[in-house]
């Protein structure tokens, strides 16, 4: 539903004046953006002087956003406009905010902040006692604690600022969950002793209460979420709010803050893969969302030039097929201005995006596999170097696994305990990855669903030695196989194979066996392509019509920061399971109707070549 703001758009620094906005775009319903920031700091100069109406202008009309992030507060914790509230950068000379404001609200595209939350430097330089410390004492110099005043005398009044003086449409906050730390300050350490009644907060995996401490710093981070989020509402019911990454693999638990819409920027590098189980993570937690690439190439901590338009995207469309939005990221000018030459390539993606958007937007999964990221095994786990972490990146047990099911063109989910446990039966094959450890309960209802009729696939010694003992299925040695449970089967592949899937960069011994292990115990897929591997293949429903999503990932995107050119993969051979015989089956976005044979509940096509990014569409 659409919806307009009145708003005040500080239009000097002495004055303002009211504006009526055009009808915009919630989140929710928002397809394609582009993100701007560049962190302000101590020593930037002129912010503001060389924002101008006509670049905001040139802007929307060379990609036609849905919606503009912009820089507010980065990380440093300086402000680029001239807050009332907050810590200006003493480079402000002018208002760019209100002139981003302005153009935006006269175009109806929605405006939304790039803020620092947890990770403000500037707020802990000059209030020492928001500072998260450390469990020698120290303070950090840059992380604030959940725990202290800041979103209460900081955060909530400058958002309220941003919803009221500006009409800004919301807020992306950046630099939350990834960033936030086990805090050893007084109060932290105090509110833990009297709820566990310890004389101590553990410093170590191996002092006693240590998961309790993470899971009792865990939920302290959801509350300072749920706090500020409802202070804000409570005056500005319509303000959106995301905090990056926040109940995605970098947070993998179910949704518990009422959060607006999930986002997160996927890696600068390896983006492909990044985005590929970003996206599938994304899509099963039941939210509104879309995913960040970066728009330049990243190598050995730098950047090395824009992206072509052609890696751009394939990287949108990793994420448009699995029904998502997309936004690219581009860095403003160190004055807050933009080099508008940079934004070529993002013109040419968002025509690109735009052509398969009303094929792809909000479409949801057919269930086929699933792959388990298990929150309970993440919120068990110590990561190796930093085991006080809270909410790290989560891929490594499932990253490799997901991408070798997917490169053997199997259509793939990737979901935690609490999607999947509604109705498992729904997916026929599912995948429990290297985890360390597991619920008990959640063990026995895996061991149910494969004899009741499911087929589970369990990988990694230590998982595959649990589920023997738990099915009473013996493991035949070091043996790859599936046997019969019940209704149903289970299979194991008793080694560690998901990093040296990853390592070995596709290998094809791996890939080759992990085909014929899941053949055996999945025959009828709901579709089935015979081509290059590099093709990744999803079954889907938009409008109640039957979809195939295929993604042409071929080439070395893993270890190319620039990729000029993408080779098409050329003669695929698709079968899909129709109930009845289509009317057409039309390729998306040219619209052109595929000829096909249809005999026994399965109609097979060929397609000549897959450039980036096709949808079949069957028409019944």
């Amino acid at each position: 539903m659409k919806f307009k703001y009145y708003f005040l758009v500080l239009a000097s620094l002495s004055c303002t004046n009211i504006v009526l906005g055009q009808e915009r775009l919630r989140r929710d319903e928002s397809f394609l953006g582009i993100h701007f920031d560049f962190h302000a700091g101590a020593s930037d100069k002129n912010i503001g002087a060389n924002t101008t109406p006509q670049m905001v202008e040139t802007i929307l009309d060379m990609v036609h956003p849905d919606y503009i992030q912009i820089d507010c507060k980065g990380h440093p914790g300086y402000s680029s406009y001239p807050t009332k509230v907050g810590n200006p950068a003493p480079g402000v000379v002018t208002d760019p905010l209100a002139v981003w404001r302005k153009v935006t609200a006269d175009r109806g595209v929605g405006l939304y902040m790039h803020y620092s939350g947890v990770w403000d430097a500037r707020a802990v330089e000059l209030h020492p006692e928001w500072a998260a410390k450390g469990s020698d004492g120290k303070p950090s110099d840059r992380i604030t604690s959940v725990f202290s005043p800041y979103s209460d005398q900081l955060l909530i009044p400058q958002l309220k600022e941003l919803a009221g003086a500006y009409g800004v449409d919301g807020v992306w906050v950046d630099g939350e969950c990834w960033a936030t730390t086990l805090d050893y300050g007084e109060r932290s350490v105090r509110l833990f002793k009297e709820k566990t009644g310890a004389d101590h907060a553990p410093v170590s995996p191996e002092d006693p209460l240590w998961y309790e401490w993470k899971q009792f710093s865990r939920e302290a981070f959801r509350e300072y979420l749920r706090h500020y989020f409802a202070a804000v509402r409570n005056e500005y019911p319509d303000f959106q709010i995301c905090s990056n990454w926040a109940y995605t693999h970098h947070m993998s638990e179910p949704v518990s803050a009422p959060v607006d819409f999930l986002s997160g920027d996927y890696s600068a590098s390896n983006s492909v893969n990044s985005a590929r189980i970003a996206a599938r993570y994304l899509s099963s937690q039941g939210m509104p969302w879309d995913l960040m690439a970066w728009s330049f190439g990243y190598k050995d901590g730098k950047s090395v030039g824009q992206k072509p338009s052609v890696q751009l995207m394939r990287e949108a469309a990793v994420t448009l097929s699995q029904g998502g939005g997309f936004q690219a990221y581009y860095t403003q000018n160190r004055d807050g201005s933009f080099n508008l030459d940079k934004l070529s390539s993002m013109a040419d993606v968002a025509v690109f995006a735009r052509e398969r958007q009303q094929y792809c937007h909000h479409s949801v999964q057919v269930p086929q596999v699933a792959v388990l990221l298990s929150t309970f095994d993440y919120q068990h786990r110590n990561i190796p170097g930093n085991p006080g972490a809270l909410f790290p990146n989560n891929t490594g047990q499932a990253a490799g696994i997901l991408e070798c099911l997917l490169e053997c063109q199997y259509s793939v989910d990737l979901l935690g305990e609490a999607s999947l446990l509604p109705d498992m039966s729904r997916f026929p094959v599912v995948v429990i990855p290297e985890c360390d450890t597991l619920s008990p309960l959640f063990c026995d209802d895996l061991v149910d669903y494969a004899r009741n009729g499911g087929a589970l696939l369990v990988v990694g010694q230590k998982m595959s030695s649990l589920f023997s003992r738990l099915s009473g299925v013996s493991l035949q040695g070091g043996r790859w196989f599936s046997a019969a449970l019940g209704k149903g089967r289970i299979g194991f592949i008793p080694e560690a194979v998901s990093n040296d899937y990853e390592n070995a960069r596709r290998d094809t011994e791996i890939r080759s066996g992990m085909k014929t292990l899941v053949a055996g115990m999945f025959p009828d897929p709901a579709a089935e392509v015979i081509s290059s591997p590099y093709v990744d293949v999803s079954v889907r429903k938009l409008n109640g019509r039957l979809q195939l999503h295929l993604v042409n990932t071929s080439g070395d995107h893993r270890n190319t920061a620039l990729i000029e050119k993408i080779d098409p993969v050329k003669n695929l051979e698709i079968s899909i399971r129709c109930t009845d015989k289509p009317a057409r089956i039309v390729r998306q976005p040219d619209g052109k109707a595929i000829p096909f044979r249809y005999k026994d509940g399965i109609a097979s096509l060929k397609l000549d070549s897959l450039e980036i990014y096709d949808i079949l569409e069957v028409i019944q």
